[in-house]
């Protein structure tokens, strides 16, 4: 990019050393600072905990670009004044309350029940500065182990999530922002260990979320990359958790699967210059923390275990930082994990590290957003449900939400018309129509819609064609317009090639899929078997 980078860091020879020349001192050490803000044109960050004051005053003095702007730096990094900003510019936070003393506390634990989250406002990351409060009898020791009421604490509502997602956000120096793609986050221990591209939700959760991300960035000033940490919900809704004003761990996978990583988009916004791409450039990507499972030699030795077998797995880059030091639980590394699909991406990273794949497998099975329907099953009137009625049991039983309605081609065109445009934008993937007769239906929406339609066709009651008139209508569909069909009444068999159609993406869903075809050999195992045994007479 042809950008000279030098970095102010208090270790010597640290990481960035390799690449940049580096001021030894502290970010929090005001005569450093302008020390080094005297030899560059701009100054960023990549660690909120700095002296925000001191980088006020070599931008006032010097008159040096600071992005983003020491007032950012200040808001973030007091997370309390940060949750009544994201609060008052109306981004979704849970409900929080300040703790300056025991009777505070004690309000917080009324308005709040258990359990609820207790918090320190500054200098918390990794979990570092977090407790769970689960009852009264803990409230003073959780105050404690925080560093009492004098180093600042704050209450947070406890938050039902059954994910944790997060949106890495460009803004320029103009104030427009560019959202990468929402990620699902996977912690141990409040340390993040996984990260998966894309998020496995649905598209209505994607977008709310890349809402929410840009909404809270759009309302900070200055330039640069913003990790925006948020939490989906039982019910499908989100909370913004929090923010920080740097590129982010969450957001190293965008080196190897988007068109623009992190730290060229940060580059580029903090330079002036037009933000780059952020969509992603392969199918899927999971990213893996190298943790320090101990202290010294042995951390490394184990760190590099975990490096030999992701150097055997297509499509797997290992990013060593070379720290001076490794210890226990600390960031010494990741590995980026690209494959053309999410369930390759994690199968590869079974073979790297099989529990961090437990851990990401064990969040799929939790309905993202609750209800949130991901399929659409219509028919032209309620005489139909009896045959339609096996597709939303197929459904329910693999997990997948859908709505049920009844949408007529030929009594409700402008009911019908509003229904196929819509459908893909409210976050329905799969249209099943049901139709008998003529069967309009499902040839009218899938010409409307730019979602697969599977069409069901439906013998009428009192129809004297047993269904044949409605399978030959809806095959017949001109080029252009496919529309897929199923034997007639089977309506069953296009729930299933519904959620085939959806597990093609989602490991999970794949997963009980393979289930229920197992399920479905062993039961043809179990009675041949039991012909054989008893014979065809007392079968």
């Amino acid at each position: 990019m042809g950008i000279k980078v030098e970095v102010l860091d208090p270790t010597p020879d640290c990481p960035a050393a390799v690449v940049a020349r580096q001021t030894l001192g502290s970010f929090r050490d005001p005569v450093k600072i302008r020390e080094f803000a005297e030899g560059v044109d701009v100054l960023t960050v990549e660690i909120e905990h700095i002296d925000a004051d001191a980088l006020d005053s070599v931008a006032s003095e010097l008159g040096l670009d600071v992005e983003p702007t020491p007032s950012t730096l200040r808001l973030i990094q007091d997370k309390l004044v940060q949750k009544r900003h994201f609060q008052s510019a109306g981004v979704p936070v849970a409900d929080f309350l300040g703790i300056d003393d025991p009777a505070a506390a004690q309000a917080a634990a009324q308005a709040f029940s258990f359990p609820f989250m207790l918090k320190a406002r500054r200098l918390a990351y990794d979990g570092r500065g977090n407790a769970v409060v689960q009852s009264r009898e803990e409230l003073e020791g959780a105050v404690e182990q925080l560093g009492g009421y004098g180093q600042g604490l704050y209450a947070e509502r406890w938050a039902p999530f059954v994910k944790e997602l997060a949106v890495m956000v460009g803004r320029s120096r103009e104030g427009s922002t560019r959202a990468f793609p929402v990620v699902e986050t996977v912690h141990r221990n409040s340390i993040l260990l996984v990260t998966e591209a894309p998020a496995q939700v649905s598209p209505d959760v994607q977008r709310r979320a890349q809402e929410v991300a840009e909404q809270a960035v759009a309302c900070l000033d200055g330039a640069g990359v913003f990790g925006v940490e948020m939490f989906l919900l039982e019910d499908g809704g989100l909370l913004l958790n929090e923010v920080a004003p740097r590129p982010h761990n969450s957001g190293h996978y965008t080196i190897e699967a988007c068109a623009t990583s992190q730290y060229e988009q940060h580059l580029r916004a903090v330079m002036g210059w037009p933000l780059g791409d952020t969509s992603l450039a392969v199918g899927a990507c999971i990213m893996l923390n190298i943790l320090g499972e101990a202290d010294g030699e042995e951390g490394i030795q184990r760190a590099h275990e975990v490096m030999a077998r992701a150097y055997q797995v297509p499509g797997a880059s290992v990013h060593w930082y070379g720290k001076a030091e490794v210890a226990r639980q600390r960031k010494v590394g990741h590995v980026t994990i690209v494959a053309p699909d999410a369930v390759e991406a994690r199968s590869r990273l079974a073979a790297v590290d099989p529990n961090a794949a437990a851990a990401l497998a064990s969040t799929s099975g939790r309905e993202e957003g609750g209800q949130q329907p991901r399929v659409g099953i219509i028919m032209g009137s309620d005489s139909d449900l009896p045959t339609m009625r096996a597709a939303a049991e197929v459904l329910r039983d693999f997990g997948i939400a859908a709505e049920v309605t009844v949408v007529s081609a030929h009594r409700t065109p402008d009911r019908m018309l509003e229904y196929a445009r819509s459908a893909h934008s409210r976050g329905i993937k799969v249209i099943i129509a049901g139709a008998g007769g003529a069967a309009h239906l499902p040839g009218m929406v899938a010409a409307l819609t730019p979602l697969p339609v599977i069409g069901v066709p439906v013998k009428p009651a009192g129809a004297h064609l047993d269904g044949l008139d409605a399978l030959l209508s809806i095959v017949q569909m001109p080029r252009g317009v496919p529309v897929a069909t199923v034997a007639i009444g089977n309506a069953a068999n296009a729930g299933l090639l519904a959620a085939r159609i959806l597990a093609a993406h989602e490991p999970a869903l794949l997963q009980r899929m393979l289930e229920y075809q197992e399920g479905m050999r062993t039961t043809v195992l179990g009675k041949a078997q039991r012909l054989e045994t008893v014979g065809w007479e007392d079968y």
